[in-house]
């Protein structure tokens, strides 16, 4: 996974003002702590016209036909989750609209971050902490306890 594919794709998000954030691994190493990850979690707005503007970002990096069929029906549905495999990169997307009945976009606190020249949206430390902390997944637990610890955060408890 190169960064400059992953500030290529944000750079395109920001360029068409797509309502998103990124969250997860690359979250986390957005705020200063290192995780290996080989995805971009994106967090987005699953209206119409956000969706709309977040295939065109994506269409520009990519020149991808199959954007087509990424819809807002998609991630307003039972399931709102969407993983996007590009071509010629070796990372996926993952694009995601609620977190079961935790998150919705604008249940997410969010924060800007800047890489270079680039500014762009992650979720805030706090959010990322209380995404990760009451989760069954290790990988999840650790990086909340490593949120927790360098941010003096509160360890336990729920949302």
């Amino acid at each position: 996974m190169r960064l400059e594919d992953v500030l290529e794709v944000l750079a395109a998000l920001e360029a068409r003002q797509v309502r998103y954030a990124v969250f997860g691994g690359m979250a986390m190493a957005a705020h200063g702590l290192d995780r290996a990850t080989r995805d971009l979690d994106l967090f987005v707005a699953a209206d119409d016209d956000n969706v709309q503007r977040l295939r065109s970002a994506l269409d520009a990096v990519f020149d991808d036909p199959e954007l087509e069929g990424l819809s807002s029906a998609d991630l307003q549905g039972a399931y709102p989750a969407v993983q996007y495999g590009p071509p010629g990169v070796d990372f996926t997307i993952d694009v995601v609209s609620r977190l079961g009945e935790a998150y919705t976009f604008d249940d997410l606190e969010l924060a800007r971050v800047r890489a270079g020249e680039l500014e762009f949206s992650v979720v805030s430390v706090r959010t990322l902490h209380e995404m990760k902390r009451d989760t069954v997944r290790p990988r999840d637990l650790d990086d909340a306890q490593r949120l927790a610890r360098r941010f003096g955060l509160d360890g336990g408890g729920s949302r």
